[in-house]
C-alpha cells in the first residue's frame, strides 16, 4: 500500500525496514499502539496474513506461533545438551514439537528434558556440515540448482534443475557429489534467480537502474543483498534524494551488503507491513529453526508469509554459488530483492533470490541477518 505524496511532502524521511517512508515521528502502528498483551501471539493484521499464506485457521495460526516461539528457546537448550552428538533439528508443525536429531552416544534423556523429540540418526550435523563443505568446493554447472544439509533426511540433498537433470555435466557432478558423504537428490522446477529489478515507481532504493529493499536497521545505516550494489555505489531512496553509499558489499559467495544513512536520513527498528498487518518493531535476531513460520517484507510483492524449509544451504545462481543462505516457502518477485525476513519481532535476514512468483508459488532464499552483523560489525538497531 503507498503512502499518499501529500503525506510525504515537508517531512523528514524516516527508513523504514524493507521500504523507505516519510513522516515526522514513527508510524502510529509502531510508536502509539499498546503493549500487545502476553496473550496475543501477534497482530490480528498479520495472524490474518498467515492465514492466506499458509492455508491455516486463526485458532491454528496462534497455536502455532506459540508453538514455535516455545521451539526457539528449546532447540538453544537442546543443542547444548546434545554436544557433538547433535544431528540438526526441526520443528513440526502437525505435533507443535522441536525434533532433535542425534547420534548413538547422545544423552538422550538430557535432551528431551529440554521439551524437545529425540530422534536417533547415523550422521551427526559436523559429519554432514563437512560433506556439503567438500560439495561447496566444486564446480557446479547451470542445472544444479543448490545443495544444504537435511536433518530430517540425515543426508545432504542436491536440488537438480529437472529439464536439465540428464545432462552430461550435472550427472558428473552428482557422482563426485556422492563421493563427499550422504547424498541424495531432489528435483526443483527452475534454477534460482536474483530479486533485483529495473527502476520502477514504489518505494524502492535505488541503485544506477537497479530497485531493491531494504532488509534491516543497524546503527549507521541498513542491511540488504549485496547482488543490489557493489561498495562505493550510491544510493538513492523512494523521492531520488541522495542517502549514502555501500559501504560493503559480498556477491557471490555471500549476498550481502550494508549502507550508510545521512544526508537527513536516519534509521529506526520497524520493518514496514504495507497496510497488510501493522509495521512490526524488531527486537532482536533470534534464529527460527526450521519448520517455523516467517514472514518477508519487500517493495514488490509487499508483505508474504511461509515456512522455513532449510537452511546453510548452497544456492547455485547463474553469477556463482552463494553459501550459508536459508530456504523459505515465501514468494518472492524482481525488486524485493534485500528486503525483510523475520519471524514475530525477531529478525532473520535478507531476501536474496529464489523461483517462482506469488501468483503460481515457488521459493526464496535469505542471507541470515547474524552473518552480516558479525561480518562487518555491526549492531542490529532494535526497539
Amino acid at each position: 500500500m503507498r503512502r499518499t505524496t501529500a503525506l510525504r511532502t515537508g517531512l523528514s524521511a524516516l527508513l523504514l525496514l524493507g521500504t523507505w517512508v516519510t513522516a515526522s515521528t514513527l508510524p502510529a502502528s509502531a510508536a502509539d499502539s499498546p503493549a500487545r498483551s502476553a496473550e496475543a501471539p501477534a497482530s490480528p493484521e498479520l495472524l490474518s496474513a498467515m492465514q492466506r499464506d499458509l492455508g491455516l485457521t486463526r485458532s491454528q495460526t496462534e497455536a502455532r506461533l506459540a508453538a514455535e516461539k516455545t521451539a526457539t528457546a528449546v532447540e538453544r537448550k537442546a543443542k547444548r545438551a546434545a554436544g557433538s552428538s547433535y544431528g540438526g533439528s526441526w520443528f513440526d508443525a502437525d505435533s507443535g514439537k522441536l525434533t532433535v536429531a542425534v547420534t548413538r552416544s547422545a544423552d538422550t534423556e538430557a535432551i528431551r528434558a529440554t521439551g524437545a523429540t529425540v530422534r536417533l540418526v547415523k550422521h551427526s550435523a559436523q559429519q554432514l556440515d563437512a560433506a556439503k563443505a567438500r560439495i561447496d568446493d566444486l564446480s557446479a554447472p547451470a542445472g544444479v540448482g543448490s545443495w544444504y544439509v537435511d536433518p530430517k533426511a540425515n543426508k545432504v540433498v542436491v536440488n537438480v534443475v529437472t529439464a536439465r537433470q540428464d545432462d552430461n555435466d550435472v550427472q558428473d557432478f552428482l557422482a563426485q557429489a556422492r563421493q563427499t558423504g550422504p547424498v541424495t537428490v531432489k528435483q526443483t522446477p527452475a534454477a534460482p534467480q536474483t530479486f533485483a529489478a529495473g527502476t520502477v515507481g514504489g518505494d524502492p532504493y535505488y541503485t544506477g537502474n537497479v530497485r531493491c529493499s531494504i532488509g534491516f536497521s543497524v546503527h549507521g545505516g541498513f542491511v540488504t543483498a549485496g547482488h543490489c550494489g557493489g561498495a562505493g555505489a550510491a544510493v538513492y531512496g523512494w523521492d531520488r534524494s541522495y542517502v549514502g553509499n555501500f559501504q560493503g558489499s559480498s556477491f557471490p559467495d555471500n549476498d550481502y551488503a550494508w549502507v550508510n544513512v545521512g544526508s537527513g536520513w536516519w534509521t529506526v527498528p520497524v520493518v514496514l507491513g504495507w497496510g497488510t498487518i501493522p509495521d512490526q518493531l524488531v527486537r532482536g535476531s533470534n534464529e527460527a529453526p526450521v519448520g517455523t513460520s516467517i514472514c518477508r517484507s519487500g517493495s514488490t510483492t509487499h508483505w508474504r508469509c511461509g515456512a522455513v524449509l532449510a537452511k546453510n544451504e548452497t544456492v547455485n545462481y547463474s553469477q556463482g554459488a552463494v553459501h550459508q543462505m536459508t530456504k523459505t516457502s515465501v514468494c518472492a518477485e524482481g525488486g524485493d530483492s534485500g528486503g525483510s525476513f523475520i519471524s514475530g519481532d525477531q529478525a532473520q535476514g535478507v531476501t536474496s533470490g529464489g523461483w517462482g512468483n506469488c501468483s503460481s508459488g515457488g521459493e526464496t532464499w535469505y542471507q541470515p541477518v547474524n552473518e552480516i552483523l558479525n561480518r562487518y560489525g555491526l549492531t542490529l538497531h532494535t526497539a
